[in-house]
This record gives C-alpha cells, sequence and structure tokens, in this order.
C-alpha cells in the first residue's frame, strides 16, 4: 500500500471487485481519450481470481480518496524494452479533476517503481490533447520524447499518441533536492 496524505494507492480487493468492474465499464467516464473496448465481468472475475490483477507483466493498483472511495486507477506493465515500464492512469469521475489524485497517485508509484525495482525508465503514452493528462506526467517529472503517429484506435479512428519519460537519474535528482 502507498499512502499520501492525498490518498492511497493500493491493490484491488475481493470486497473492491464489483464496484471496481462498475467503475472501469462505466462508458461516460471513459471521455475521449479511451478505448471503448470492454472486459466481461466475468473474464475480470476469473483473472483477479487467477492473478488478483498481479503478474509479472503488469501490476494493477486502485486509487482511493482519503474516505476509502475508489477514484481512478493506475497501473504498470511491460513496455518495449526489458529496461522499462509503460505507466497507465485514469481518474473515474470527472468532476474530481484537477483535485490532485492522478498527480499523487502517479507520483507515488514512480517513487515504489525506482525504489523497489531496478527499472530504468518509465513511460507514459497520452493522446496529444488530453492536456490533463500531460500536466500530470508533467508534475511527476516526464518529459515528452515525441509523438507516435496514428498508435491507438480510439473512438473509431487512429490517433496520435505523445510519449513521455521519466529516466532514474532524472527522479533521483528530483528526490535529491
Amino acid at each position: 500500500m502507498l499512502k499520501s496524505s492525498r490518498c492511497t494507492v493500493r491493490h484491488l480487493l475481493n470486497t473492491d471487485l464489483n464496484t471496481f468492474i462498475a467503475l472501469v465499464n462505466d462508458l461516460p467516464s471513459r471521455g475521449d481519450y479511451f478505448s471503448s473496448h470492454f472486459k466481461s465481468p466475468e473474464a475480470m472475475r476469473k483473472e483477479f481470481l487467477q492473478n488478483g490483477f498481479v503478474s509479472e507483466d503488469s501490476e494493477l493498483f486502485v486509487v482511493e480518496d482519503q474516505l476509502h472511495h475508489i477514484v481512478g486507477v493506475i497501473t504498470h506493465f511491460k513496455s518495449r524494452t526489458p529496461v522499462s515500464r509503460e505507466i497507465g492512469y485514469r481518474l473515474f469521475d470527472p468532476s474530481l479533476a484537477g483535485q490532485g489524485y492522478t498527480t499523487e497517485a502517479l507520483r507515488l508509484l514512480c517513487d515504489y517503481l525506482f525504489k523497489v525495482h531496478t527499472w530504468h525508465r518509465l513511460e507514459v503514452l497520452i493522446a496529444p490533447q488530453n492536456e490533463a493528462s500531460v500536466r500530470v506526467a508533467e508534475k511527476c517529472g516526464f518529459s515528452e520524447e515525441g509523438t507516435l503517429r496514428q498508435a491507438f484506435f480510439i473512438n473509431g479512428r487512429y490517433q496520435d499518441v505523445k510519449i513521455l519519460s521519466l529516466l532514474r537519474p532524472e527522479w533521483e535528482r528530483l528526490h535529491s533536492i
């Protein structure tokens, strides 16, 4: 469990599963930047029973507020190279945007990944128009590297994706200040 004054980042519990499935599969909360691809509740329950959404290739966490309500999800997973991990995050309720939950969750996860593992590079892929998500990554020390042209298929069309990264030495400098 990763904790800050604003939120807790923790693994999903069996008691959370029904709520989590409903939040993940809520189409309106996906907005313009997330795929409308769904996993069936049965498939999600089966995967949770098999590994709790934690494997060598990926690890899923829920983000909860101070009142223990699940407000988002953050995950890290296998990337293109063996020294890096990709991170994905999503806030479930758009009315909570701008309150710092996602920034704090990303900061906590980056600290965890660099302290506990040997990865050298963390990266996020973000729709260029998703300025709020870009700001979250930048506040946590990520730098823009470029654009992957038409790399995602979302809402019926191919879309460009910005790639931002945070290297271990950059993270170490942020923590030495």
